[in-house]
């Protein structure tokens, strides 16, 4: 490493298409810009249907190390294997910062960065491990690992402040441990993004739809489930509605039997797995998004839609409300509220004037928000600032 570089090690679990990954891989190619600081990226293997971001990052030479036991299901014997791994990677390395995303790289390589005496050990909460999304055994054993990791953490970033708000509700740190850095992305193909009639066409979409979109992993806790419940009222109501899925998962199949079973599997458009590079023009074709996850930090596909100037609709829960204002950028439904999310949608959908409206309101506030420039710059400055290197 060449005198003066601070050397900062990032360590995801692994690369699939989602929005913990695009922030990492996003701070990671923007951080490697600026000639203070040499940046390296370690993940696990990308397996599964929801795609994968490796080899963007792998045709950087030098920037990649992949760690095959560092795997997302709880395994005693990869787990222990990865912990090694990592700790002796460390140790070879000598990063002055490592810096952490996700729940099993968080845990085990904040583990072994204090093993290995690394300085700086920085961790980012892209979204919630513990919640009422899950049973009250899981919640205590991931608080606990929370715990036990967050005693090793010099610094946490938030992408929302209602991370911060849950884990310091925990026990998990203290305020001024915090920093919010959301989380940006490259603007301008949102901001630019007009409707292809070609791809209008391949999707199956007709003269009059009124669309609705969603991006998401098809999982549960994600919502489409209560989309689909909500259909055939909404559809009921406004017959010249059409329902968007971008994504792909391992409940694919499932959903598609429950679109069939509820006979609205012809208003429904699964898109499948989509690059990160083609969503601008995924949404240029939706007139609103939804988002009905349970557990997300703060979603990615909400200032998204905002940005391509597209109103939103949100469950109310965890940071979307940061972004999804109510009356200025989108409404906000309880969870599982079907009644609300119904009425919002219906009112958006009469209403091209209001959804005109909020998607402009919702674009300024993504504009000043969300540029990746910022957030890498943020970053930065935080780098600085925990190495010492902003004192005079």
């Amino acid at each position: 490493m060449p005198a003066g570089r601070c050397s900062i090690s990032h360590v995801i679990t692994r690369l699939i298409v989602g929005g913990a990954q695009e922030n990492t891989l996003a701070s990671v190619l923007g951080l490697r810009e600026d000639p203070a600081f040499e940046i390296s990226l370690v993940s696990g293997p990308t397996l599964g249907p929801e795609g994968s971001l490796e080899p963007l990052a792998a045709a950087i030479p030098g920037l990649l190390t992949l760690v095959p036991s560092l795997i997302r299901p709880v395994h005693p014997w990869h787990d222990s294997r990865a912990l090694f791994q990592l700790t002796r990677l460390f140790r070879q390395r000598q990063p002055q910062i490592v810096h952490t995303h996700s729940g099993k790289a968080g845990f085990l390589g904040r583990l072994a960065a204090r093993q290995a005496a690394v300085p700086v050990v920085v961790h980012t909460i892209h979204g919630p491990s513990f919640g009422p999304f899950q049973g009250p055994v899981p919640n205590l054993i991931f608080r606990a690992a929370e715990r036990i990791a967050g005693r090793r953490t010099h610094h946490f970033v938030v992408v929302a402040e209602a991370m911060r708000d849950l884990y310091l509700s925990a026990g998990i740190g203290r305020p001024d441990q915090y920093t919010r850095i959301f989380s940006g992305f490259v603007l301008d193909p949102f901001l630019e993004a007009v409707p292809d009639p070609r791809l209008r066409s391949r999707l199956g979409i007709q003269p009059g739809d009124c669309v609705v979109g969603m991006i998401a992993r098809l999982f549960r806790l994600k919502g489409h489930d209560d989309l689909l419940e909500a259909a055939p009222e909404l559809l009921r109501r406004c017959p010249q509605l059409r329902f968007l899925l971008i994504g792909d998962g391992l409940w694919r199949n499932r959903l598609e039997a429950k679109a069939r079973q509820l006979g609205i599997h012809q208003r429904v458009i699964f898109a499948g797995l989509v690059p990160p590079d083609a969503i601008p023009a995924h949404l240029a074709l939706v007139d609103l998004l939804v988002h009905l996850s349970r557990r997300e930090g703060l979603p990615r596909a909400l200032p998204q839609a905002l940005a391509a100037g597209r109103p939103v609709v949100a469950y109310d829960c965890d940071g979307a409300r940061e972004v999804c204002r109510p009356g200025e950028s989108g409404f906000l439904v309880d969870p599982g509220d079907r009644a609300t999310l119904v009425h919002v949608i219906l009112r958006l959908t009469a209403d091209p004037a209001l959804r005109q409206n909020l998607g402009a309101r919702g674009q300024a506030l993504v504009s000043e928000l969300f540029p990746v420039r910022r957030m890498v710059r943020d970053l930065a400055g935080l780098y600085r600032q925990l190495t010492g290197a902003d004192r005079p």
